[in-house]
C-alpha cells in the first residue's frame, strides 16, 4: 500500500471512529497528501474551467443536451492559455488574494486585499466591477459589496473566487468563514456572500472527507438555514435522493424554484442567472450526481449552463482536492501539464508556483488553529461548522418592471431619458457610454436628483475594457413607496461624449 492510500485509510479511520455526523477532533495526514490534495484542488479547477470555457452564458435557461459535444484535446488548456486567458478569472482573481497572503501574511488586513483586487490590471464584471469602482471612489469593503452600493451583490463573483479559503484552511470550515468574511465582503453580501462561503467550505471537508454525499452536507453547515441559498441546497440534497439516477429531473426542479434573478440587472427579466444560489445548486448537481468520477462530475457541471466553466472549475477542484492530483484522470493531465509553469493572465505566478504557495499557506494556517506540523506529517485540529450570520440583499422588494429604452437597436440618450417619472421602492438605471477615443481618462459627472433632492453626483468613466467602468448610472433601493421623478444634469458635458440609457428596473 502505497503512502497516500496508508493516509487516506488513517483519515477514514478517524472519521469513523467519532458519532454522526462523523467527524473527528483530529485528523494526521502526510506533508505528501497534503500537497496532492492542495495540487488537485487548483488543477481540478484550471481542468473544469477549460471544459466548460466554450458554453459559459450560451445556454441561459436550457441544459446542454447530450447530443452537443463538449470539446477537449490533449492541448487543450494551453489554446485557452494563449488564446483566451480572461478565461481563467476564476483562477487568477484567486491569484490576487493568494499574493497579498504570500507578501503579508496570513492575518493580512482586508484593506490590502481590496486595493490590490481595485488596482489589478485586469478586465472585471458585475460584482467584481461594482466593487472596483466603489472601492476607486471611496467605497471601502464591506459597503463595496453591499447591496446598497452594488446592485449585483447576490452575484456569484466570490464563489468563483473562494477556493484559495478553502484550500488555505484543510478541515477547518469556520477558519475559512472567517477569511470568506473578511475577503467575500469586498464585492459580495447576502447570498452572493454565502456562494462562496459555502464552496471555501465544501473544500475544507475534502480534505477530510472521501464521499461528496457527506463534503456537500456538512459544508451546508456554515449557511444559514433561514437563507434561500440554504434551502436550495438542500433541495438538491433531498431531489439527488428522490431521483438519484436523473441529474435532469434535478435541474428540472431547480429551474422551477429556484431560476429567478432578482437582483443582478443583466438577470432581471430575462433567462440570464448569474445569481449564486443556483449556480451553486449547478456546482452540487455536477457533486452529487457525478458520484465521485471526475469526468461525470464536470461534465453533469457543464450541462447545467448558465456560468458553465466556473461551475465544473468549483466541482472539479472540490473532487480533485478530495481524490488528490495524483488521482485525476489521465485524460485530463496531459493538457495540465503543458500549462504548470505558464504564468497566469495578469499575474506571474503559474501553477507550480501555487501549489507551493497554498502548500505554505495551509501549514501556517494548521499550526494557527491548533494543529500540529512536523519533518514528515500534519495533524489538522478539525472544526465543527457553524453557521455564518443571516443577511439578505434587499429584503421585502422585489422587481416588478422592466422599461426598455432601446427603441430599434438605438439606445435612448441620457438628455431623452430626464425627467423620468416612476412607482416603486427602487430604481436601477443601466446605461452605457460612448466618449472620444482620445478622452481616455474623462469622467462624465452628472447630478442625480430625485423630486428635486440631490441624491448623488455619479461619476462615469469612459473605459470599454471593463477596467473600471460602471454600467449602472444610478441605482437606489431605499425610496419611499409611491410615484417619483428622476432627473439627471450632466454637469460636465463635452463635445462628441454620450451617455446612453439601456433600461430601468423598476422595485416595489
Amino acid at each position: 500500500m502505497n503512502k497516500y492510500k496508508l493516509s487516506m485509510l488513517v483519515i477514514a479511520l478517524a472519521a469513523l471512529s467519532s458519532c454522526a455526523p462523523k467527524q473527528s477532533s483530529s485528523v494526521t495526514m502526510s506533508k505528501e497528501v497534503l500537497m496532492d490534495k492542495i495540487k488537485g484542488g487548483w488543477a481540478g479547477q484550471t481542468i473544469g474551467c477549460t471544459y466548460g470555457g466554450p458554453t459559459e452564458f450560451k445556454y441561459s435557461g436550457s441544459m446542454i443536451q447530450d447530443y452537443i459535444p463538449l470539446e477537449w484535446n490533449d492541448c487543450y488548456i494551453k489554446w485557452w492559455y494563449e488564446n483566451y486567458p480572461g478565461l481563467y478569472d476564476d483562477v487568477y482573481m484567486d491569484l490576487t488574494f493568494v499574493d497579498i497572503i504570500d507578501k503579508l501574511g496570513i492575518d493580512a488586513p482586508t484593506d490590502s486585499f481590496a486595493k490590490a483586487f481595485a488596482y489589478a490590471p485586469y478586465p472585471l464584471w458585475h460584482a467584481n466591477m461594482a466593487a472596483r469602482y466603489n472601492i476607486r471612489h471611496g467605497i471601502m469593503p464591506p459597503e463595496s459589496g453591499h447591496w446598497r452600493h452594488n446592485p449585483h451583490a447576490d452575484d456569484l463573483d466570490f464563489q468563483i473566487e473562494a477556493d484559495f479559503a478553502g484550500l488555505m484552511c484543510p478541515g477547518m470550515p469556520d477558519t475559512s468563514s472567517d477569511i470568506s468574511d473578511k475577503i467575500g465582503h469586498i464585492m459580495n453580501y447576502g447570498d452572493g456572500w454565502y456562494g462562496g462561503v459555502f464552496v471555501a467550505a465544501m473544500y475544507t471537508m475534502a480534505f477530510i472527507h472521501n464521499d461528496v454525499n457527506t463534503i456537500v452536507t456538512e459544508a451546508l453547515k456554515t449557511i444559514p438555514a433561514e437563507s434561500n441559498f440554504y434551502r436550495c441546497i438542500a433541495d438538491v440534497i433531498r431531489w439527488h435522493k428522490e431521483y438519484p439516477n436523473d441529474w435532469k429531473r434535478c435541474w428540472f426542479e431547480l429551474q422551477c424554484k429556484y431560476s429567478e434573478d432578482r437582483c443582478c440587472p443583466n438577470g432581471v427579466f430575462n433567462n440570464f442567472d448569474i445569481d449564486a444560489v443556483i449556480n451553486s445548486a449547478y456546482i452540487v448537481t455536477g457533486l452529487l450526481y457525478g458520484q465521485g468520477d471526475f469526468n461525470k462530475t464536470i461534465e453533469i457541471a457543464t450541462r447545467c449552463g448558465q456560468d458553465s466553466d466556473c461551475n465544473p472549475a468549483s466541482a472539479g477542484g472540490i473532487l480533485a482536492t478530495m481524490l488528490g492530483y495524483s488521482n485525476i484522470p489521465e485524460k485530463w493531465m496531459v493538457s495540465l501539464r503543458e500549462v504548470e509553469d505558464m504564468d497566469f493572465s495578469y499575474t506571474t505566478i503559474s501553477l507550480n508556483k501555487l501549489y507551493d504557495m497554498s502548500f505554505r499557506h495551509a501549514l501556517q494556517m494548521i499550526e494557527k488553529e491548533g494543529g500540529t506540523v512536523d519533518e514528515d506529517n500534519v495533524t489538522i485540529a478539525v472544526q465543527t461548522p457553524h453557521a455564518v450570520r443571516f443577511e439578505e440583499c434587499l429584503p421585502g422588494l422585489a422587481p416588478y418592471k422592466l422599461q426598455d429604452f432601446t427603441f430599434n437597436r438605438k439606445n435612448v440618450s441620457l438628455e431623452q431619458f430626464s425627467p423620468y417619472t416612476f412607482d416603486g421602492k427602487g430604481i436601477v438605471i443601466r446605461s452605457s457610454t460612448r466618449y472620444p477615443a482620445d478622452m481616455k481618462d474623462y469622467e462624465a459627472e452628472i447630478d442625480i436628483s430625485i423630486d428635486g433632492k440631490l441624491m448623488e453626483t455619479v461619476l462615469i468613466p469612459g473605459s470599454a475594457d471593463n477596467m473600471h467602468n460602471r454600467n449602472e448610472l444610478y441605482y437606489n433601493y431605499e425610496l419611499e413607496d409611491g410615484t417619483h421623478t428622476i432627473t439627471c444634469d450632466w454637469k460636465n458635458r463635452i463635445p462628441g461624449a454620450e451617455i446612453f440609457i439601456k433600461s430601468a428596473i423598476l422595485y416595489r
